[in-house]
């Protein structure tokens, strides 16, 4: 059994995270402070011993890995014909709008989202299309006279979904995914599904794969995995599409290779190959201890810092806190508690919708790191009260 308990020291090394001052404990940016799965880095040591660091294939083991994930972790198993490697999420997004729509198009997201959304629609000369999502007694609905009706818009052509939702942590229905895939297939609407935080739902919970629907749903659509949440990987530049339409599968292979996206680096394959057959026990450990985690501050939210509530999040290692009885504003709060304490939380600004009345917090580290966040974090919102 991994131990997760185990400190790691990642400054000094070039970690996004972790280039903070001394007194900094950084709980923002989606990446664990755990090690990954041991064979994984077994793998990556024998690519590495070799020395030789040329041009790889792609091998059929590869996709078999992937389908035999999704088969025994989500009861769905994906056709090989179905798969691509590409080498991120957001750069197969970005292709993806380049390749298959059109500059000037309308691309819609429900708000609030992952905020790298922004960027790369906006930067690939799309338009931002928000059907925002609906938020009541602490959950996310989607508001779906919205979402039809901005579906109609012939300048809509595509939809990003993400599946688990990020920043809340909401896992959507089989019916709400259903009712989805109709409304872009009536409307001719290129769905793009976000899944690359699917195999991080907590115990007893389960995201479903869009493209396990029913193949008369799927046609039209486009589905990203990656092992890069799951067992923080992202330096690997690995990822698949899943995609169940051959035309579509044809044109994002050939946008891919145009922008030099089809091509693994050396450690991409082997790394991904281990994780997907060697990482189900060190994922079941891993979801349980960010369970514990979320349990943790639950409970440490309620019973210590009232003015603040924590959104019931089925997925994800990351939890949404809302701040709005004390402030409009969770970018200068964020600051706010910065400054003061040392924490360092995402602040729900970024994710736009109702974004600015919630912090998000990531909960993949020790458990002693999580208990210090939380200190950090009453103390951060007593000042702010009093000032």
């Amino acid at each position: 059994m991994t131990d997760f308990d185990k400190l790691i020291d990642r400054r000094n090394t070039n970690s996004v995270k972790w280039d903070v001052k001394d007194n900094e404990l950084p709980m923002w940016v989606a990446d664990m402070d755990f090690q990954t799965v041991p064979e994984v880095m077994e793998a990556m040591k024998s690519d590495v011993a070799q020395g030789i660091f040329g041009y790889q294939v792609i091998p059929d083991e590869y996709y078999e890995a992937v389908a035999s994930w999704y088969e025994k972790e989500h009861n769905f198993k994906p056709k090989k014909d179905w798969l691509t490697f590409s080498t991120g999420v957001v750069p197969t997004i970005g292709s993806v709008l380049r390749h298959l729509t059109d500059v000037g198009d309308n691309v819609l997201i429900q708000e609030p989202n992952y905020n790298a959304f922004f960027k790369v629609i906006t930067n690939n000369g799309h338009h931002i299309v928000n059907s925002e999502l609906s938020f009541a007694n602490d959950e996310y609905e989607i508001d779906w006279k919205d979402l039809e009706e901005k579906l109609k818009d012939p300048d809509t052509t595509s939809m990003i979904l993400c599946n688990p939702h990020n920043p809340t942590g909401h896992i959507w229905s089989k019916s709400d995914l259903e009712r989805i895939a109709k409304l872009t297939l009536e409307n001719n609407v290129l769905l793009i599904s976000d899944e690359i935080h699917g195999d991080l739902s907590m115990p007893g919970k389960e995201y479903i794969p869009f493209a396990s629907l029913d193949e008369s749903l799927t046609g039209n659509s486009i589905s990203l995995v990656s092992p890069s949440k799951t067992f923080n990987l992202a330096v690997l530049h690995a990822a698949t599409a899943i995609t169940p339409n051959g035309n579509i599968k044809a044109r994002l292979e050939k946008g891919l290779g145009v922008d030099g996206l089809a091509s693994p680096g050396v450690l991409a394959i082997n790394g991904s190959i281990a994780a997907y057959t060697k990482g189900h026990e060190w994922l079941h450990d891993l979801k349980q201890y960010v369970c514990d985690n979320r349990d943790l501050l639950d409970d440490y939210v309620e019973k210590n810092i009232p003015q603040l509530s924590v959104v019931h999040g089925e997925a994800t290692y990351l939890a949404w806190i809302d701040c709005s009885k004390i402030t409009k504003d969770s970018g200068e709060l964020a600051q706010y508690i910065r400054d003061e304490t040392g924490l360092y939380l995402a602040a729900g600004t970024a994710y736009q919708g109702n974004g600015n009345q919630f912090m998000r917090i990531n909960l993949a580290t020790q458990r002693s790191r999580v208990e210090d966040g939380l200190s950090r974090l009453k103390t951060g919102v007593e000042k702010y009260i009093e000032r």
